[in-house]
């Protein structure tokens, strides 16, 4: 188990800002372009100098890391001159508008199950997972965020549920950070011995607690900066942003945690395609692994994730989507609309 309290404040790239006690995200007209929410046509910044033009739609959270990644690439001889849109939100609903028509050159979303969702739309190609990282840039795990000193004594899963403790989780209808969240506890309690039966049971007990579900992850982060809930269910890298912003939270790495992994992709529809797999690549580059690391995600180049290893505690328990035999079986066993066990134990 590992508690972690306090991070080194790195000072995220222009696009983010606090505003008064309310955690807000404000993208300035910058050389990396400007965003938009979920399932809006993306604002695009005026080309440095008649380059291409690339769209960028992905998942709420690593919005702060892109703020800095893109002018980095930018101010390479592939990306001099291209301007870039971005979209954020929440993933599911960010797979669910590229499948219905909204631009994107490059994709990076929270799970692989919203990845195949455009690869069966004919929308990304087949092979998108076959580099040497399979196709995902970033890596996190699933944390506790808490008050800070941890008032409530928040370590392990069963805390969760204990009499007058409320808990924070997205939706895992639009949310892939939730979604993670949901995998995180039920498999918790899989690698402490526990049956199915008594895996499910645990989740109808802990979705008792939960008080709100925010469509995304950044969304709840926000929500419990506004004060709500006494602990939050969400990616590692949030936990370090608010921490970087002088939100008063801590967080904690729980003993059994799930191993979240976030794909990339370039789009069949691209009208830029020697961009986009330019841009795309850059993701795995040195100074962009960099950047994810110290934005609080966990680098998938092993050079970057060495020199970063004592920013990111190794949980005494760590588990994979493999637990639960890939993204598709995960989305039938645990998100079917109708028979899911997400939907059995809620209701």
């Amino acid at each position: 188990m590992a508690q972690v309290s306090t991070h080194p404040r790195r000072r995220r790239a222009v696009g983010a800002a606090l505003t008064g006690a309310v955690l807000a995200v404000a993208v300035g007209a910058t050389a990396c372009g400007s965003s938009s929410s979920s399932g809006t046509a993306p604002k695009t910044a005026d080309p440095a100098a008649g380059g291409g033009k690339l769209t960028l739609v992905a998942y709420s959270t690593p919005q702060s890391a892109y703020d800095a990644i893109i002018p980095l690439w930018q101010k390479t001889a592939a990306g001099a001159g291209t301007s870039v849109a971005e979209s954020y939100g929440a993933s599911g609903d960010q797979s669910r508008a590229v499948e219905a028509g909204l631009p994107a050159d490059v994709v990076n979303f929270a799970t692989g199950s919203d990845m195949t969702r455009l690869v069966k739309a004919g929308l990304v190609s087949a092979n998108w997972d076959t580099n040497t990282y399979k196709g995902i840039v970033t890596d996190s795990v699933v944390v506790f965020i808490v008050r800070t000193g941890n008032p409530k004594h928040i370590q392990t899963w069963a805390d969760l549920t204990k009499p007058g403790v409320t808990v924070l989780t997205p939706n895992p209808i639009t949310s892939g950070g939730a979604r993670w969240n949901v995998l995180a506890a039920y498999g918790a309690q899989l690698e402490l011995g526990k049956t199915p039966a008594e895996a499910q049971a645990y989740l109808k007990t802990l979705f008792q607690h939960v008080t709100v579900q925010d469509k995304s992850a950044r969304q709840a982060l926000t929500t419990f900066q506004n004060g709500q809930g006494d602990v939050l269910l969400d990616y590692e890298s949030e936990a370090v942003f608010a921490q970087q912003h002088g939100v008063p939270i801590s967080y904690v790495i729980p003993p059994q945690t799930i191993l979240i992994q976030t794909p990339a992709a370039v789009t069949t529809e691209t009208h830029n395609p020697s961009g986009a797999a330019s841009f795309l690549n850059y993701l795995w580059s040195t100074p962009a692994q960099t950047v994810f690391a110290q934005h609080g995600f966990r680098p998938v180049v092993p050079s970057v994730a060495k020199a970063f290893a004592a920013s990111f505690p190794q949980p005494q328990t760590l588990f994979t989507i493999k637990l639960f035999g890939g993204w598709s079986a995960a989305n039938t066993t645990f998100f079917d609309p109708t028979k899911g066990i997400v939907i059995k134990v809620q209701q």
